[in-house]
């Protein structure tokens, strides 16, 4: 008999009437019961609900019936009823039940009682099967689908970028290299340095930071396109916050100005968090009564008020008044500082209590390739600031004048001899530009209300831990 979802079946989705025979397969969350009934609670992943299976112990086996503890992953067929108890519409009354695999209750680290995150990061192969991380997956998956959604929609094109380059984005050296060479017996230069002319590319590769050099190669010939895909950091942050591989969704717009973008980061978050508020209420539900008790409400929040626009010297003048005013900071404040996520958060939270998008910081602060104000001191870049989270979106117009951009380079001594591909793209047909860059998992932590970055990832890389 062909197997159908839990959740089609409590959701009414599947169409199947009441007292039909069904099929149902899954692993078992709980089982109880005494000698005249017995219950089992039964996920197959589809939902965070559980199926309830009624079962009369004098029509299965006693043997099975002991080997069927929690973790077990069983088949069941049955006729689906109204249920009696409460929390379910419809539940099981098995005919039979099979046996695919045992999870010894001595052994299986999953019983029914709380875990510590810390504890199921170190079980990470089997932290998806708890509701906690099966809800995390799910709202992941629905994000993914939401930001495919939002751009195909809005007609941009889904731009695919090397995971391998010689290029290094923000030119910060942080990046894992690529070789096929033999680490024990390196070729080597008169001059004693490394001959990468016989590695593998024929010169020093690396795992990329951001796609977004290239996909803005992407938006001067299609107008507007949107990466989505695995980037690579080799800083040592152990942080709440910080991922050494970690998923960004990187847009870039031709003939877009800074309120285009502006509007466009808005527009974006917004999308995907009324997404999630419509595609996930259960696992919402959830998280929201098990994590973070203001998650949904603040989820709502977002939805409905608009992002505050604000200038970084403004932000400044905000902060030095609260300082002034007795707020402590652990960090200092002043014009040309790089503000620190309590900072962002004292704005978001506080101050305004709302989203706030940041712009026009100090070009000293900011990439190369950000525009120059006319100041001279400021450029066209973009924050998104969050509550809970700090920076959720970093993003900015593009210095499209080739001479402006070079002397930049220049200024920063950034080596571009292997992009000179980059710099075609001002010399032959440049146009305006711009881009954000919004890092997937810091989406998914605002979504689920988690704390810690390494929980809404299925397998976090992180220093010293490459596990599964």
């Amino acid at each position: 008999m062909k197997r159908i979802e839990i959740k089609k079946l409590l959701d009414g989705s599947a169409n199947v009437a009441i007292g039909s025979t069904i099929c149902v397969k899954g692993w078992v969350r709980t089982k109880r019961g005494n000698k005249n009934v017995a219950f089992i609670a039964l996920n197959d992943g589809s939902t965070i609900l559980n199926l309830q299976i009624v079962i009369d112990p004098t029509q299965v086996d006693e043997e099975l019936m002991k080997k069927i503890t929690t973790g077990a992953c069983i088949g069941a067929v049955g006729t689906l009823v109204e249920s009696q108890g409460a929390g379910q519409s419809v539940e099981m009354q098995a005919q039979s039940l099979e046996l695919y695999g045992t999870a010894d209750p001595e052994t299986y680290p999953l019983q029914k009682k709380g875990h510590s995150m810390e504890f199921l990061r170190e079980i990470g192969h089997l932290r998806m099967r708890t509701n906690t991380f099966g809800a995390v997956c799910r709202i992941r998956h629905e994000m993914a689908y939401a930001i495919h959604t939002f751009f195909h929609q809005k007609g941009f094109y889904y731009f695919h970028t090397p995971l391998i380059t010689a290029s290094d984005c923000e030119g910060a050296g942080e990046m894992f290299q690529v070789t096929t060479m033999d680490l024990n017996n390196l070729p080597k230069k008169e001059d004693g340095s490394i001959d990468y002319e016989q590695d593998f590319f024929g010169k020093q590769t690396s795992l990329t930071v951001s796609g977004q050099l290239e996909g803005e190669l992407g938006a001067t010939a299609l107008g507007s396109i949107y990466t989505f895909g695995p980037t690579f950091r080799a800083e040592n942050s152990n942080t709440p916050r910080h991922l050494a591989e970690f998923w960004m969704v990187e847009p870039e717009m031709a003939f877009y100005d800074l309120d285009d973008l502006t509007a466009l980061e808005e527009e974006f978050i917004k999308f995907c968090v009324k997404w999630a508020l419509d595609h996930c209420k259960d696992d919402l539900d959830f998280l929201n009564k098990m994590i973070d008790k203001g998650l949904i409400e603040r989820l709502q929040s977002v939805i409905s008020t608009d992002f505050v626009r604000l200038p970084y010297t403004e932000a400044i003048t905000i902060l030095e008044e609260a300082v002034a005013k007795g707020h402590k900071f652990e960090f200092p404040v002043y014009w040309g500082v790089d503000l620190a996520s309590e900072h962002e958060r004292f704005l978001v939270e506080e101050h305004f209590k709302k989203p706030v998008i940041m712009v026009d910081y100090p070009k000293e602060i900011k990439a190369f390739y950000m525009k120059q104000n006319a100041d001279g001191k400021t450029v066209q870049g973009t924050d998104v600031l969050f509550p809970q989270i700090g920076e959720i979106i970093g993003g900015s117009v593009r210095e499209e004048d080739y001479d402006k951009l070079m002397t930049r380079i220049n200024e920063l001594n950034i080596p571009m001899k292997d992009m000179w591909w980059y710099l075609d793209t001002r010399r032959y047909g440049t146009c305006p530009h711009a881009g954000f860059g919004l890092g997937f998992e810091r989406l998914i932590l605002f979504v689920t209300g988690m704390a810690n970055i390494r929980d809404v990832i299925p397998f976090p890389r992180t220093p010293k831990t490459a596990e599964f």
